[in-house]
C-alpha cells in the first residue's frame, strides 16, 4: 500500500494539490479526488448510522463495507493499484438477497424516511450514488477498474433495502409515495 501519513497537518496542500498514495501530487478538484471524497463522505455517513439503532447483524455488515471503502479509496488513491475483489461485491449481492427476502414486495415507490436509522441509510444511499457518479466521470479519462462501480452500484441498491429493513426494526414501515398528492391543493 502507498504511504500513509504520521502528520496531518503537512501544509503541503496550501497550495491546492494533494498527494496521491503512490507518493504523486494532483490538484484538489481533479476527478480522482472528488471519487475519494465522496467514498470517504459515504464511509462517514455509514459511521453515523452504525451510531445508531440498528439490528447487530446490519452493524456487522456495515462495518464490513466501511472496511470494504477504504479499499475502494485505497485504490483510487493509488492509480493501478488493486484492492477490490469480485469476492467483495458477490458479498454485497449475498446481503442483498438475505435482507430482500425479509422485507415485503414494493408496490409503490417509497419516500426517504421513516425511522432516524433509516432515513441515514438512504443518506448513505444517495452518497454511494453520487461516489458511483464520480468513479464513472474518472473512468471516461482514467483507467479506473469495472469492480469499483460494481461495488458501489451494489452498495446502493444494499443500503436502499437496509433502509427498509431498518423501518421495521424501529416499529414501522416504508413511506409510500402517494400518487397526486398535491392535486388536491
Amino acid at each position: 500500500m502507498g504511504k500513509r501519513l504520521t502528520q496531518i497537518a503537512t501544509r503541503t496542500g496550501d497550495d491546492g494539490t494533494t498527494g496521491l498514495g503512490d507518493g504523486s501530487r494532483t490538484d484538489k478538484d481533479a476527478l480522482r479526488v472528488h471519487a475519494m471524497g465522496d467514498v470517504d463522505e459515504l464511509n462517514s455517513v455509514l459511521g453515523l448510522l452504525v451510531c445508531n439503532d440498528v439490528p447487530d447483524d446490519v452493524r456487522g455488515v456495515l462495518l464490513d463495507i466501511q472496511h470494504d471503502l477504504f479499499d475502494v479509496g485505497g485504490e483510487l488513491s493509488i492509480p493501478g493499484y488493486t484492492m477490490v475483489t469480485e469476492a467483495q461485491v458477490a458479498a454485497l449481492d449475498d446481503w442483498l438477497a438475505t435482507y430482500n427476502a425479509q422485507l415485503p414486495r414494493l408496490e409503490e415507490f417509497i419516500l426517504p424516511g421513516g425511522s432516524p436509522s433509516a432515513s441515514i441509510a438512504h443518506i448513505a444511499r444517495t452518497v454511494a450514488r453520487r461516489a458511483e457518479r464520480s468513479v464513472v466521470a474518472l473512468g471516461k479519462v482514467e483507467p479506473v477498474r469495472v469492480e469499483l462501480r460494481h461495488y458501489l452500484n451494489r452498495l446502493s441498491d444494499l443500503l436502499f433495502v437496509l433502509a427498509r429493513v431498518l423501518n421495521r426494526h424501529a416499529g414501522g414501515s416504508d413511506v409510500q409515495w402517494q400518487k397526486n398528492k398535491n392535486s388536491t391543493r
